[in-house]
């Protein structure tokens, strides 16, 4: 075989994927820049939700674990449920797991994914992939694998995403310090938000305030010792729906497509970390909660001291200097500009939204294009939003890619 198997994306799934391909002794190509988003677009004091024993990115051998870095790095280690881990140190666990599992990564992005010239008919067949690189690379792949991560999914709600002024999503604020002496609102009910507003004040802001839109409340899990004793344990609590979920998410993609996307916004949905409760109310962070968000302006635009008026049903109204949308990632093919007419043509979509519907072992309705973590979750489930999930997926990536190129 003389065409490479090309990966794109250099996150938990895209490294992931990578190590257990070449396991398999298929020759892979890897672009990307290695744990960018969690790098360059989580909050500086951001803790994970996830527990250690849930934050490992799998790899085909041991010794590649969250501990394993701990120790070989000389750093705190990261054991138990009570322990928190930092994204400092997450983003340190991924480069540390690049540099010994994928050292070939190639800091490029790809720019252009089509079908090969022939054969380009339809799903049947294999024709491979036509390549191009920012760099003016073209080269031929047998099988294409996209993980991304959050890359381009940041979901504004339209209300948000209309207005040109302050607002934000929560992915571009690395360092919140630039918000203190501001009155900001948050807009959101789960972990993302919650932190969001507790960073947020302990960075000097004037005020916070989470907006909880529709009949969401803010709530908190529960520690370690409070789980419930008779369910099965599973890296997100005990839970038989977590369980399931978690350890058969094969089964998910044959749910009806109106559950499948129905589970993966409330599954595991909008929640706070036990660890947060205790900060959010020492923070003296206000809440509006149970009220739908129906529109939003600009006001004192151009007098150097604009802010956003926020619409809520019921007559009410928010003012802030800057809202923040902590409203999560959506998987949607538009945002993977890369992928060319050919291959969209062809692809077929989930049934209930604009991502991919994905067969065993990951693969698309295009023969050798492959879709993991999020673009996977409506096919597989939520644990394909979580770091765990590279368990599940890098192994039966691997096995479906082999099939293809063997």
């Amino acid at each position: 075989m003389n065409r490479p198997v090309v990966v794109i994306g250099a996150g938990p799934y895209g490294l992931s994927t990578t190590a257990h391909l070449r396991a398999r002794g298929i020759p892979v190509r890897t672009f990307g820049d290695p744990m960018a988003s969690w790098r360059e677009r989580m909050p500086a004091g951001m803790l994970l939700k996830s527990t250690p024993g849930a934050s490992s990115i799998d790899a085909p051998q041991p010794g590649h674990a969250l501990l394993d870095y701990c120790l070989a790095a000389g750093e705190r280690r990261y054991e138990t449920d009570w322990d928190l881990v930092p994204v400092e140190t997450f983003a340190r666990y991924g480069s540390w797991f690049q540099e010994r599992l994928v050292p070939g990564l190639e800091r490029v992005r790809v720019v252009s994914v089509d079908r090969g010239a022939a054969g380009s008919s339809g799903s049947s067949g294999s024709s491979g992939f036509a390549v191009k690189l920012d760099s003016g690379e073209e080269f031929a792949a047998s099988a294409v694998v996209v993980a991304t991560g959050l890359s381009g999914f940041a979901y504004l709600p339209p209300a948000l995403a209309a207005v040109a002024g302050p607002v934000s999503h929560s992915s571009q604020h690395a360092d919140l310090r630039g918000l203190a002496g501001r009155e900001v609102v948050v807009v959101g009910a789960g972990q993302s938000a919650l932190e969001t507003a507790v960073l947020a004040a302990e960075a000097g802001a004037a005020s916070v305030r989470v907006l909880a839109r529709g009949r969401r409340a803010v709530g908190f899990g529960a520690p370690p010792d409070r789980q419930p004793r008779l369910r099965p344990e599973s890296p997100f609590g005990r839970a038989w729906s977590l369980y399931a979920l978690t350890y058969y998410a094969d089964a998910y993609r044959y749910l009806p497509a109106a559950v499948r996307h129905a589970l993966v916004r409330r599954v595991l949905g909008p929640l706070g970390a036990w660890w947060l409760r205790e900060r959010f109310t020492a923070s003296r962070i206000g809440v509006t909660q149970g009220r739908a968000l129906l529109g939003a302006s600009v006001r004192g635009a151009g007098t150097g001291g604009a802010r956003v008026a926020l619409r809520l049903d019921g007559g009410r109204v928010l003012e802030a200097d800057h809202v923040i949308a902590a409203t999560g990632y959506r998987a949607d093919l538009a945002a993977l500009d890369f992928l060319g007419h050919g291959i969209r043509a062809h692809l077929t979509l989930s049934g209930h939204g604009p991502a991919p519907m994905l067969r065993g072992r990951f693969e698309s309705s295009v023969r050798g294009l492959f879709f993991t973590g999020l673009p996977a979750a409506a096919s597989y489930g939520p644990v394909m939003r979580f770091v765990v999930g590279t368990e599940f997926a890098s192994r039966r990536v691997g096995e479906g890619v082999e099939r293809v190129v063997g």
